[in-house]
């Protein structure tokens, strides 16, 4: 304990590329030989709760400081293992409470984790000598691995429990220093073993375009310029659009039968695209993509056909970007409409 006390701690591992904080901080704690929880009691007190919050979300900044002068690591690194970097460009500004576009779900509930918002890929895991958990696993519309081209996964494929790494040392006896972060904490499967799935692709151009869009997110990836918070807002408000439950709004149906798929069952009730599961996002990201790969004439389209309305097209869509609301202009008088 008392190398703990010191300023710089014995084990101060620095965080993997693209790891999230939660991940790191486990490491650390296990790097010690201790329980996360009991690292964190003993570093910060008792009375400060680490894991009752998404703390990839909402890490005080005394915490991330702290990090940063026990590990040696700059400010800008440990900042980098948090969702705060993606503002101003999946989401438009960071608050503390209430939906981020785009970040998936945790529902903490007394460091409980309800809410199946930590995806990964198997391979990625099992090819690491240190597997760990990636802030990009985190992106709602991420479910397909830009390095393995396979899915990912939202839950233990043995049990389907939400995958939380602050509790693998929880709810089980084990050895901290020597049981990698891929195991299940309820039992004991371990995710490197899951089975790599090929997804399901509906369009060739569409599948290209999302894999475009998730490697924005790559360590050391190529971005592109396109992929901005403008263009991740359309997608966003298409997504939004496929589940409308609007009177007179059947873009789904109208992009499914474009796409000639059927339809994938979706779970009941005002759900946000955040909180479905991978497979409903799967689903749905594509059909909204394929919107996206030529957006001006396959709106247009839409809205000829009856699926969509302007005033639907721009509800509760603060901010829009330029070019999307010339093409939506288009489409305010409903006397251009011309049916075909």
């Amino acid at each position: 304990m008392l190398g703990l006390t010191s300023s710089l701690w014995p084990i101060h591992y620095k965080p993997l590329p693209d790891e999230l904080l939660s991940c790191w901080l486990v490491r650390l704690a296990h790097g010690h030989g201790m329980k996360s929880q009991t690292f964190c009691n003993v570093i910060f007190g008792n009375r400060i709760q680490i894991w009752n919050r998404d703390i990839d979300r909402l890490a005080p900044s005394w915490l991330l400081d702290e990090l940063s002068r026990r590990t040696g690591t700059s400010s800008e690194a440990v900042l980098n293992t948090t969702l705060r970097t993606y503002e101003g460009l999946l989401y438009r500004q960071f608050r503390l409470s209430g939906a981020l576009h785009w970040i998936l779900v945790l529902k903490m509930y007394h460091r409980k984790q309800e809410g199946h918002g930590l995806q990964f890929c198997p391979t990625c895991l099992a090819e690491e000598t240190t597997p760990y958990f990636r802030k990009s696993w985190r992106i709602a519309f991420n479910t397909v691995c830009t390095h393995h081209g396979t899915m990912l996964l939202d839950r233990c494929p043995k049990c389907s429990v939400a995958v939380a790494v602050h509790r693998l040392d929880i709810s089980r006896s084990v050895d901290v220093e020597f049981t990698p972060l891929s195991f299940c904490h309820i039992c004991g499967f371990d995710l490197r073993d899951a089975p790599a799935a090929e997804p399901i692709s509906y369009d060739a151009a569409t599948t290209a375009l999302l894999l475009e869009a998730n490697r924005t997110f790559d360590v050391g990836g190529n971005s592109s310029p396109e992929w901005n918070w403008g263009r991740y807002s359309v997608m966003h408000q298409l997504c939004r659009l496929m589940t409308s439950r609007y009177k007179h709004v059947s873009l789904r149906q109208f992009v499914l039968d474009q796409v000639g798929i059927r339809d994938t069952p979706l779970a009941k009730g005002h759900i946000s695209f955040e909180m479905r599961s991978i497979e409903e996002r799967h689903h749905l990201a594509q059909l909204a993509a394929w919107l996206l790969v030529d957006t001006d004439r396959r709106l247009t389209e839409a809205w000829r056909a009856h699926a969509v309305r302007y005033s639907v097209l721009m509800k509760d869509f603060i901010d829009q970007p330029i070019w999307y609301s010339a093409i939506v202009e288009k489409f305010s008088n409903w006397r251009d409409r011309i049916d075909e």
